[in-house]
């Protein structure tokens, strides 16, 4: 299977932004998917989870702002972010483990701008 991630771009503190993570195959409903991000020169961290079940598990720090929601039909993933801050800078990657090989998108860039 391969991701592509997209969506990312430059917005103002405060703001909005979807991502989105479209799938190559429809087995994809099998696996749980995941955004993570990266901010340069840290590691990977995850953000969030929706297994292929549809329940969804957030990253502490960022409860409350984030939203992930899947489409099967579509192969899609999605994550919502609201309330953004600068601190939210960061390639954000979506990934899931197919026959345990991780497998990433590309990243897409978010900036929030104070």
């Amino acid at each position: 299977v391969q991701l592509q991630a997209f969506g990312g771009g430059l917005v103002r503190a405060g703001g909005s932004l979807r991502l989105s993570c479209a799938a190559s195959r429809s087995s994809f409903r099998f696996n749980d998917v995941h955004w993570y991000r990266q901010v340069s020169g840290k590691q990977r961290e995850l953000v969030a989870t929706v297994t292929r079940d549809g329940i969804t598990n957030y990253a502490d720090s960022l409860k409350g702002r984030l939203t992930i929601s899947r489409d099967n039909i579509k192969k899609t993933v999605d994550l919502q972010m609201s309330s953004l801050r600068p601190e939210d800078t960061a390639v954000y990657y979506c990934n899931v483990v197919y026959r345990g090989i991780p497998i990433w998108g590309q990243g897409t860039l978010v900036t929030v701008s104070s």
